[in-house]
């Protein structure tokens, strides 16, 4: 793994992990009324699209090891350039779908990695 890449999938777990926070115990009905609710859970997924976007540029053997890498630059590139009016029930659905494996996968990851350089 190269030195960089834990602190890429430190990002990633970090948003990951905010947008499990932000949706919990949420409906889809008060998701979709939330204008800030859906720009929070937007701006983490940025957040780990870009990781795994430089984490695939310069680790590409270290991002294939993260399930869905190529959906989760996908879903980045989408809410960045809005290449067409973004579906907030697309948004809702992967933010309430199986994150937990990946959140499992990149903490497995990182253990791998283990601790950072000093």
């Amino acid at each position: 793994m190269q030195p960089r890449a834990a602190a890429l999938l430190w990002d990633l777990l970090t948003a990951t992990k905010r947008i499990q926070e932000f949706v919990a115990g949420k409906t889809w009905e008060e998701y979709a009324a939330d204008v800030l609710l859906r720009s929070g859970v937007e701006r983490q997924f940025e957040i780990a699209g870009e990781a795994m976007s430089v984490l695939r540029k310069e680790d590409p053997d270290t991002a294939a090891r993260v399930p869905e890498v190529h959906k989760i630059i996908g879903m980045r590139n989408v809410l960045i350039h809005g290449y067409a009016e973004i579906s907030n029930l697309t948004v809702w659905r992967t933010a309430t779908g199986d994150l937990q494996s990946l959140v499992e996968a990149v903490d497995a990851l990182l253990i791998e990695a283990g601790p950072p350089a000093s």
